[in-house]
């Protein structure tokens, strides 16, 4: 495909309110959340729209954990826009109901508050999750912005039980992404406002080494691109690339954690807010058009990296 060709793309919906945090499931359905609708659904291949939970505030996030339900982070919900036909976020809701981290039953679509502060910290606006192989998760604090002021935040790891939760990172700007290597030894961190990608090695489960490298807290700098974008979630391929939805530019992000260029794989929403792998040997592309509200699948250039507790 020539550079920053708009590839060919399979739209299975366009009926979505502001889709995010996809989750390629086996049977072939997607479940993804509906920040703008305020729940976790499921779309079927053909494009059906099944609501799973209720959730309210702003579910945006979402991974399946060791005990078959899906985790999902809810910033408490945004003020939301419309121009155009499209939607976008913006401040902080008037009705927040506060930052949380949430567990679904996919069965009933019962749901239970595991988190909703650390250390007596409250959580501001839990935004994007990842699990281990020990079954512990990692997850950003993207924050809220208000009309005057921005909260500080950064990222955590907790018991997927909800036993457990520390701080690891503090302070980010605006952390959204989040992932993993092969064999769990580092972590990846996206800032949306500086549109930067860190990188963290793993001491043990939830433990970061803390080497110092480009930052005091031991991050190391992905290589990304010039020009004006900004950072939204990401998932890493089987080849070890970090793919980190971009927006403004609109599309998906390639980097290398060996270093290089990043590439880019332009996309048809300056909200293209996720990518997740799927389908036969994971070599499908799922990828959230946000403001459009559209789902959308490609075939993508490389397998994507299984996620524990989900592909088998």
């Amino acid at each position: 495909m020539p550079e920053n060709a708009v590839p060919t793309l399979t739209t299975i919906t366009s009926a979505l309110r502001f889709p995010e945090g996809p989750i390629a499931m086996d049977d072939g359905s997607v479940v993804l959340v509906e920040i703008a609708r305020g729940t976790l659904s499921r779309v079927q291949p053909d494009g059906t729209i099944e609501v799973v939970s209720a959730l309210g505030g702003g579910p945006n996030g979402a991974a399946m954990g060791p005990d078959g339900h899906c985790y999902v982070c809810n910033n408490g919900g945004f003020a939301w826009t419309e121009r155009g036909g499209k939607i976008y976020p913006g401040d902080q809701a008037a009705d927040y109901s506060g930052g949380r981290i949430e567990r679904v039953n996919l069965e009933t679509g019962a749901s239970e508050v595991l988190y909703s502060e650390c250390d007596g910290n409250r959580l501001c606006g839990p935004n994007d999750i990842v699990f281990d192989a020990t079954g512990g998760f990692y997850f950003t604090d993207h924050g809220k912005t208000r009309d005057r002021d921005r909260d500080r935040t950064g990222v955590y790891y907790a018991k997927a039980d909800g036993s457990a939760i520390r701080e690891l990172l503090f302070p980010m700007e605006a952390p959204n992404g989040i992932g993993l290597s092969a064999g769990d030894d580092e972590l990846y961190v996206a800032e949306t406002m500086t549109a930067r990608v860190w990188a963290y090695g793993i001491e043990s489960p939830g433990v970061l080494r803390r080497e110092r490298r480009d930052k005091p807290d031991g991050g190391r700098l992905l290589s990304g691109m010039p020009g004006y974008y900004l950072y939204d979630s990401l998932a890493v391929d089987g080849a070890g690339n970090v793919c980190v939805a971009t927006l403004m530019n609109g599309g998906i992000s390639i980097i290398s954690p060996s270093g290089g260029p990043a590439r880019f794989v332009p996309m048809p929403d300056r909200m293209t807010t996720n990518i997740c792998f799927g389908g036969p040997e994971l070599q499908t592309a799922y990828i959230t058009l946000s403001s459009t509200g559209a789902l959308v699948s490609m075939e993508w250039e490389s397998a994507g990296l299984p996620l524990h507790f989900l592909n088998k």
